[in-house]
Formats: C-alpha cells, sequence, structure tokens
C-alpha cells in the first residue's frame, strides 16, 4: 500500500510542477494557487505512504523507522524540500519558489522509482538497530531539504540578475535581489544548524556502534566538506560582508557538496553507503 501512495505522490509532485511553471509564464494565479494545492496535497500523500510503511514494517515483525535505505530517505528528503519550500511560500508570499522548488522533490520521488532502487521494507542490521537512526537521518535530511531550496532560490538569484532588469513579464513575478540574497542566507543558516545536529548526533551513534566518534568513513569525510563549504558561506557573509553574486555561487557549489555526500559516496567502500 505505501508504495502504491508514493507512486501516485510522484505524479502530483510533477504535476505541481507544471502548474507553478504555468502561472510563471503565463501569469496565471489560480495556476499558482492550483500549484500550492497539489504541493499540499503531495506532502500530505507523502508523509501517509511513510507512516503506512511504517505500520508495515511493524507488520513484518522488523518494525523500524523509513529511513533506512536509499528509497526511503528519498521519500523523506521530498517531503522536507516541500515542506520547507510551502513555508517559504506562505512566509514570505513567495509562490515564485515553487517553480524552483516543486522539480526537486519530483525528481527525488522519480528516481526512487526507478528499478534499480529496492522499495523493499527490509530488517535493519544490529550497527543501525538505535534510536540515533531517528535522531541522525532526520536533523540531516532537514538541513539537506534547506540547502536544496537555498540552491532553488539561488537558481531565482542568476536567473534576475542576469534579466530581470529587462522588465520581462516573467521576471517581473521574481523578487528583487536583496530579498532572494536575504533569503538564500536564511536557508543555508538553517541547514547549517540541523547539519550540524545531524553530524553530531551521528558521531554519538558511530561511537556507540562502532566504538569510535569519528572514522574518515567517505561520508563522514563528505559530510565535513559539505559542513566545511557552508561554514565559508556564513563567515564570509558574517565576516566579510560577501553577499549577491558570491554568496549564490558558494550555495551551488554547497549543494553539489551536498549532492555527492548523498549519491556519490554511494560509489565508494564505506559504512555510509544507501543500498
Amino acid at each position: 500500500m505505501s508504495a502504491k501512495i508514493l507512486s501516485y505522490v510522484t505524479f502530483i509532485y510533477g504535476f505541481a510542477f507544471i502548474l507553478y511553471l504555468s502561472a510563471w509564464i503565463f501569469k496565471k494565479p489560480l495556476a499558482n494557487r492550483l500549484g500550492t494545492g497539489a504541493t499540499a496535497l503531495a506532502v500530505l500523500g507523502t508523509l501517509t505512504g511513510i507512516l503506512f510503511r511504517w505500520v508495515e514494517s511493524h507488520q513484518m515483525g522488523i518494525g523500524h523507522a523509513p529511513l533506512s535505505n536509499l528509497y526511503e530517505s528519498l521519500v523523506f528528503l521530498s517531503l522536507c524540500i516541500a515542506v520547507i519550500s510551502l513555508f517559504v511560500e506562505f512566509k514570505y508570499k513567495l509562490s515564485i519558489i515553487g517553480v524552483v522548488a516543486s522539480p526537486l522533490p519530483f525528481l527525488a520521488m522519480a528516481y526512487a522509482s526507478l528499478p534499480k532502487v529496492s522499495s523493499e521494507i527490509q530488517p535493519l542490521i544490529p550497527a543501525l538497530q538505535s534510536n540515533w537512526l531517528i535522531a541522525h537521518v532526520m536533523t540531516c535530511f532537514v538541513g539537506y531539504a534547506a540547502f536544496a531550496v537555498a540552491f532553488g532560490i539561488s537558481i531565482l538569484f542568476f536567473l534576475k540578475s542576469s534579466g530581470g532588469d529587462k522588465s520581462s513579464a516573467a521576471m517581473s513575478l521574481v523578487p528583487d535581489l536583496d530579498t532572494l540574497d536575504e533569503l538564500t542566507h536564511q536557508m543555508v543558516m538553517f541547514g547549517f544548524l540541523f547539519l550540524s545536529i545531524g553530524i553530531i548526533t551521528g558521531s554519538v551513534w558511530a561511537n556507540q556502534a562502532w566504538g569510535r566518534y569519528w572514522g574518515w568513513d567517505p561520508k563522514e569525510t563528505w559530510s565535513l566538506i559539505t559542513w566545511l563549504v557552508y561554514a565559508t558561506l556564513l563567515h564570509a557573509r558574517m565576516m566579510r560582508g560577501w553577499m549577491g553574486k558570491k554568496i549564490a555561487v558558494l550555495s551551488v557549489i554547497g549543494f553539489l557538496a551536498v549532492i555527492f555526500t548523498y549519491f556519490g559516496v554511494n560509489l565508494l567502500p564505506g559504512l555510509h553507503s544507501y543500498q
């Protein structure tokens, strides 16, 4: 049941993106509201699918939070990105965020639907049988999601800075550069906080499971690299006064590091590879 629900949710995320894009191109407020509604429906569907999967794992006698493999992590990441983008949209009255944010959960869910990504509910290995699983994975992925939204806002910044002064109909809906710059900064701060908590909880969990806090596993190493990229961004802004394009560039670089931390390290031998 959970797999069926989540497969439908994939199409809803895709439909939401089409609606947001149509609203941006054709300046149709109704399409925008429908895109928001579709995203909210997808969030509800994703949450329902996760809860069903959790119940199903208990029915199989291997009950655990659905956060243990690549499929489950992609589903949870999609949920986090959609929730954060909806929050930004409502708090800042920024419907244009849907154009750059809604493709991300759709792509994540679409990737999770590929045959090579197993959707089977599997028992946890002994090292993962810990309450630290929920704390570590959830905080890391909330951080990843915030960085994803910051990446989307940075893309808007580049679009606005390259064509925003031409007074085109599409660009008139994009906020001014100062607003986009501040939103990128806020999303990065939010994501940095949760990534930091994720790394700390992961270290405590690693000590409990393997008897050491840090082992330079590929995932650990790239998590640190990602943390350093965003720490550099925040330091450069607060201490050096960097703003605008420089911050947007660092935001994009940071998100590329997130992508490699999440997917790239699966190609390397290590204890954190998602299957």
